[in-house]
């Protein structure tokens, strides 16, 4: 766990109130559709969980799993070391989960209109979900076994042998058991922000895509894609 801040107190606009404003997000950056926002939380399930402990704002990075619900935003599962004091502030509590999707430097080399203009300066494009949920704690063994095979079975499923919690002798499991604290976060609201250069005109928005192209890197390739789903936003030439 990281600490990254101590305060007297947290206030009424503290990042776990229910009075908090969202993240900064203009309206052309704004992703609201929930099969887009459920996608990004499964390609890129490593979440910061932000919560607050007697003034200390903590932030726990732990892989997370979306699932689907009958109704509302679905909910987060995964586990943490029983040794992590979070399961035990923040059972109950209101947290922030974020998720952060492709992300990378976008050079002022890159725009088209750097020829004949020089007005162009660098700048970050990236894609991420912030998700407010409760968080409840998960002891009993059953259901935490019941956590351990949802997780596994999702992330071994592209092995050509994917390896089961069964595969593990009993007694193994439930020693392991009793080092872990399940939790499951049941999700109030989702915020995605997808800061692709919608703002640009047509020609640099495309000649960014080649430019993140070219640099190849396994996020720049991401980005691109995702860059190519979203034009400028007021269909500038």
């Amino acid at each position: 766990m990281h600490r990254l801040l101590k305060i007297p107190a947290l206030s009424a606009f503290s990042p776990l109130s229910d009075h908090n404003p969202p993240m900064y997000n203009p309206t052309r950056f704004q992703e609201t559709r929930p099969e887009v926002l459920s996608a990004l939380m499964q390609q890129f399930p490593l979440a910061t969980i932000i919560t607050s402990q007697d003034g200390d704002i903590c932030a726990d990075h732990i892989p997370l799993q979306w699932v689907a619900g009958e109704q509302g935003h679905g909910k987060l599962i995964g586990h943490v070391a029983r040794a992590n004091p979070i399961w035990k502030h923040a059972d109950g509590q209101q947290v922030l989960v974020i998720f952060q999707g492709p992300q990378a430097y976008i050079s002022p080399n890159w725009y088209a209109s750097k020829a004949d203009d020089p007005r162009v300066v660098p700048t970050w494009n990236y894609a991420v979900v912030h998700a407010r949920c409760t968080l409840r704690t998960v002891s009993e063994p059953a259901a935490l076994l019941a956590i351990l095979r949802q997780l596994t079975d999702q992330h071994e499923s592209s092995q050509s042998h994917p390896w089961s919690v069964d595969d593990a002798p009993a007694d193994y499991l439930e020693k392991l058991c009793t080092a872990i604290v399940g939790i499951e976060l049941d999700i109030a609201t989702l915020e995605g922000k997808w800061k692709v250069s919608q703002d640009k005109t047509r020609q640099n928005h495309d000649s960014l895509v080649h430019g993140l192209q070219a640099a190849g890197s396994e996020h720049q390739q991401a980005l691109a894609t995702i860059l190519q789903g979203y034009g400028p936003a007021d269909g500038k030439a």
